[in-house]
């Protein structure tokens, strides 16, 4: 019998994008977890669809000054319907959502750590800069919320920012 058929799947890493303003790694790491709720982009979905309990991820502040990875973060619970897209009075509402037919998903993040001083975080523009990051998703489609990341791209992060 073949030992792969019920081998468990590789670890996973991706990273997320946050506002500082909005959810920011200091509110992670009070809470200890969250629930990573609002994503209305259907390939950032799809990528949490495809995360399991365990993945890491890289916290990357956008819209702050300036941009950059600020921690990580670890997936602690899978995939399940983002009931906020069926809350009419919240921001997240999708009038085209269904309970039975969910069109939107979110996961569940657990705090593992955060850069020393998060106000000078691993810049986009430190990201660019290192040859050895040029094919991250984060330098050739920047805008995306949820992005996959290669395990040599994630260690390397991790070492540039002193993780």
């Amino acid at each position: 019998m073949n030992g792969t058929l019920n081998a468990p799947m590789a670890k996973q890493y991706w990273l997320m994008k946050s506002e500082p303003y909005v959810y920011s790694i200091e509110d992670l790491e009070r809470d200890g977890s969250t629930c990573w709720e609002g994503v209305r982009n259907y390939q950032a979905r799809n990528n949490m669809q495809a995360m399991k309990v365990g993945d890491e991820v890289l916290y990357y502040h956008s819209n702050a000054k300036p941009p950059g990875v600020v921690g990580i973060a670890r997936v602690c619970k899978e995939a399940y319907p983002d009931h906020y897209a069926f809350d009419k009075k919240h921001k997240y509402f999708d009038a085209k959502s269904d309970p039975d037919n969910p069109r939107w998903y979110m996961v569940d993040v657990e705090f593992v750590s955060k850069i020393d001083d998060v106000e000078v975080p691993l810049s986009l523009h430190d990201i660019k800069a290192d040859p050895k990051l040029a094919d991250m998703e984060l330098v050739r489609y920047g805008r995306l919320s949820v992005q996959s990341v290669k395990r040599v791209e994630f260690d390397r992060v991790k070492k540039l920012a002193g993780l």
